[in-house]
């Protein structure tokens, strides 16, 4: 029985047609085990990564995501540079409506590091958000 290659880290993103262009929906991809180090001490940098997106034409394909997430864990990166980057190489492929990162850095020398970038495409203008009344079974009250 042939057996399949092993998946390699890659700075390789690929995308599909957004099935539903004509709505605003959100896409989020939550990456809680990204991984790179520190390129002045060389100890090993952890974060959770969650990233909310609004596709416009493409949407990203989740295992080159998954590939392009790994491909950080070998490489020294801060976290300003790193998040930045990774906010970057997704609207290349995918020129979203709106895409947010959130990254939430471990805690290194007693200090916890969060990074938050956004692109908003040029001329998009988000619905206004609707808040529905919470269900009892939702909260916990019935």
């Amino acid at each position: 029985m042939p057996v399949n290659p092993p998946s390699r880290p890659s700075k390789e993103l690929h995308v599909f047609p957004n099935p539903a262009p004509q709505r605003d929906y959100v896409i989020q991809f939550q990456v809680p085990e990204f991984t790179c180090f520190c390129p002045l001490t060389g100890q090993p940098d952890f974060a959770h990564f969650t990233i909310d997106m609004i596709a416009d034409d493409y949407c990203v394909e989740l295992k080159s995501l998954k590939m392009y997430m790994w491909s950080y864990r070998d490489e020294g990166a801060f976290h300003e540079k790193v998040t930045n980057t990774i906010l970057e190489d997704i609207v290349k492929v995918t020129n979203p409506r709106y895409i947010r990162i959130s990254a939430k850095w471990y805690v290194r020398g007693g200090i916890y590091t969060n990074v938050v970038v956004e692109h908003r495409k040029k001329g998009w203008k988000p619905q206004p958000r609707v808040d529905l009344p919470q269900h009892g079974a939702e909260t916990g009250l019935l």
